[in-house]
């Protein structure tokens, strides 16, 4: 029988992503990232209904663990899904409820 190897360092990370998308307000962004593509964090919290505060702590967790990218146009800020598979995460997650 192969022995299993594990690269420590990615299950980690890994980890550490879902600890990070593993919150009720950051699903909903992240769900809402996935069908808009990009959004400024004025668009995010007014489509959530939540405190710019709110969104921008969520916001900075998820980019900080590389959920999320931001960039930068004129005086707003955008942002989106860093990859298309935290988008399949979601879809999967909004499957398993629908059961």
């Amino acid at each position: 029988m192969a022995k299993l190897v594990l690269d420590i360092t990615k299950l980690e990370m890994a980890a550490s992503k879902l600890r990070a998308i593993a919150h009720p307000m950051r699903i909903a962004i992240i769900d809402l990232l996935n069908e808009k593509n990009k959004l400024s964090v004025t668009e995010i919290y007014s489509a959530l209904d939540i405190e710019q505060a709110s969104a921008s702590h969520h916001l900075n967790i998820l980019k900080n663990k590389g959920v999320l990218i931001s960039k930068r146009e004129g005086k707003k800020i955008f942002y989106s899904l860093k990859s298309v598979t935290l988008s399949e995460i979601i879809e999967c997650i909004n499957r398993c409820n629908e059961e």
